[in-house]
């Protein structure tokens, strides 16, 4: 788990990175060199949205994206190496954090059926439902365990009964120094 939110982030962060780049830069020039170097029609669909996206763009909402990006890419470098740590609270934010896709993907794919909708959907239902399931099996693990003191306890234990056993022996007129 700690590895694919690490993945994210990457992915994430570079696209942040990018966006940074483009700012101040001419986009739509940019995107249709893009498209034209990768022999699209502009007149589909697809190519269309996108160089009808870029003639939008301007550099304050450039800056708001790439920032936005990079924020989202440190919360998955903390989750990641929360993770990967074995932190408890990392692991109820990876729950939320995955969950919170779950009702989007659900809509999506159920208004747009698309086989890739319905793979990602699964996959990320799945690591939900996982980590939902093993956060609530330590728990209850948690809760049925008596407590029991560690061993070092026992040893502190024992050398102040000797410690005072010690004490109680030496005769009651005797200096500290003949007590021993």
């Amino acid at each position: 788990m700690a590895l694919i939110e690490g993945a994210k982030g990457v992915l994430v962060l570079a696209a942040g990175l990018g966006l940074f780049a483009l700012v101040h830069r001419d986009v739509q020039s940019i995107v249709e060199e893009l498209v034209n170097h990768l022999h699209l029609n502009p007149a589909r669909r697809f190519p269309h949205i996108f160089l009808q996206m870029a003639g939008n763009l301007t550099d304050r909402r450039l800056w708001i994206l790439a920032t936005a990006a990079t924020a989202y890419s440190l919360m998955r470098f903390i989750e990641a190496y929360g993770l990967w740590r074995g932190w408890q609270w990392t692991k109820w934010f990876a729950v939320v954090s995955g969950g919170v896709y779950v009702p989007i993907e659900l809509h999506s794919t159920f208004h747009h059926f698309t086989s890739t909708k319905l793979v990602v959907l699964t996959v990320n239902a799945l690591v939900v439902a996982y980590l939902s399931f093993q956060l609530a099996n330590e728990r209850c693990d948690r809760t049925r365990k008596l407590w029991k003191p560690p061993k070092a306890a026992a040893y502190g234990f024992l050398l102040a009964t000797i410690l005072l056993a010690n004490a109680h022996a030496a005769p009651q007129g005797a200096a500290p120094s003949e007590r021993n």
